[in-house]
């Protein structure tokens, strides 16, 4: 991807270059398999780190008509934004007691709702705004996790068309989630779908009229056609990673990576052979060689997990992570090769100039590419691009994560709501 011709102080150090125009192609290439179907882009965590609102203003260009956010913090960020058109739908699920339940309301938000306590707030928070609430029945179809119970499902619901009738609310969903939709086969798959299927049947015949059932997330978007409904709910397949190594690679599916995460070289040297390198001299060079310090670490969403075995890519060689990566730097041994200080340290990427990718790094620490991405701090500058060129104008989040266009530095909050 293209430099900027100025390049922004912080971005020296290190960037999480987010391409844009990938991402509006991996929205276009979900959609192509849902066409039956509505879109909800999810954006929580930050856009999985990649930025909230840039990533959400991008998915709806390339056709996305929701957006999805965990807690209602972000959906009113959202909201707020001024990119975001007014008709696309904003829906937020993980609320605890005493949440901005009004704020939401007000908003035109939809909120989801899987116990009576949650029903009750909703009532009385719709009396206080005046207008009714959007509302989403969550059914625990057997993640175990939020959602309600089949043997509450009836009270839920009762009570939901009661507060309907009284115009205290709407019931705009019926919703679930997968425990497993990333192990294809899995045997908790059909029950969760026949599950779902009676609990939505059993709310139409008690007389509700939802807008949207919804089931589908990023693997069920892949592999289970039949899980769409109304609405998918596409997560980390939206920026360009596979839910699991299981179901295949992101190219399978035309998909592309997103994000590009780099960092330049502070310091090459010559050692001897017998050097400790880093803490615990869980590393020690066999020979002499020459060392690169990356200037990154687990306080940037390193994980810590990966020293030894991390992969980066410097001077166009797959270097590995000598002994412990550390809150602030790791280094690459290389081989007795003397790339100058600043070259650059490529830790992931699309994975088609030779980088690793997320999930490389996803084994190497022995967890999921989610959270290769979600992790990476708010001290690494998120600069946008659009196919390899600058995004034009500020794209920032008002946490430290800086968008860029040419020769200037983006920067500012979420919008007016709290974030």
């Amino acid at each position: 991807m293209n430099e900027t011709a100025f390049t922004p102080p912080g971005t020296r150090r290190a960037r999480a270059e987010i391409d844009l125009s990938a991402l509006r192609a991996n929205v276009r290439a979900l959609r192509a398999r849902t066409p039956g179907a509505a879109f909800m882009a999810v954006v929580k965590a930050d856009g999985y780190g990649h930025g909230m609102l840039p990533c959400a203003r991008a998915a709806i260009e390339a056709g996305a008509t929701w957006v999805g956010a965990a807690t209602p913090e972000e959906a009113l960020a959202v909201r707020a934004d001024p990119g975001v058109p007014a008709d696309v739908r904003v829906m937020c699920w993980l609320w605890t007691p005493g949440g901005p339940w009004r704020e939401a309301i007000e908003a035109d938000l939809d909120v989801s709702v899987s116990a009576l306590w949650a029903l009750r707030e909703v009532e009385a928070a719709a009396r206080q705004a005046g207008r009714p609430a959007r509302v989403h029945l969550k059914a625990d179809t057997g993640l175990g996790r939020n959602g309600c119970q089949p043997s509450d499902w009836p009270d839920l619901v009762a009570g939901a068309l009661t507060a309907e009738r009284e115009g205290l609310l709407r019931i705009t969903g019926l919703w679930s989630h997968f425990a497993c939709a990333d192990e294809p086969g899995h045997p908790s798959i059909a029950p969760q779908i026949e599950r779902f299927r009676e609990m939505t049947a059993y709310a139409e015949s008690r007389g509700v009229r939802p807008e949207v059932r919804h089931l589908a997330n990023s693997p069920a978007v892949l592999t289970l056609p039949d899980t769409h409904f109304d609405l998918v709910r596409p997560g980390v397949a939206m920026y360009g990673i596979s839910p699991s190594p299981e179901i295949g690679v992101p190219a399978d599916f035309g998909l592309r990576p997103v994000m590009t995460l780099s960092a330049s070289l502070a310091l090459v040297k010559r050692v001897p052979g017998g050097h400790g390198v880093s803490y615990g001299h869980h590393y020690v060079t066999p020979g002499g060689t020459t060392l690169g310090l990356v200037p990154v670490g687990y306080g940037d969403g390193v994980p810590r997990h990966a020293s030894g075995a991390g992969p980066v890519l410097v001077d166009g060689k797959w270097r590995t992570v000598a002994g412990r990566i550390a809150m602030d730097q790791f280094v690459v041994d290389l081989g007795g090769d003397l790339p100058e200080p600043g070259t650059e340290a490529v830790l992931f990427g699309a994975g088609d100039r030779g980088e690793p990718t997320a999930e490389d790094w996803a084994q190497a620490a022995g967890t999921i590419g989610y959270e290769i991405v979600t992790r990476v701090g708010a001290r690494v500058p998120r600069v946008y691009v659009d196919g390899g060129s600058p995004e034009p104008g500020p794209a920032g989040d008002g946490r430290g994560r800086e968008g860029y266009g040419p020769g200037q530095q983006g920067g500012g909050p979420y919008g007016s709501a709290p974030a």
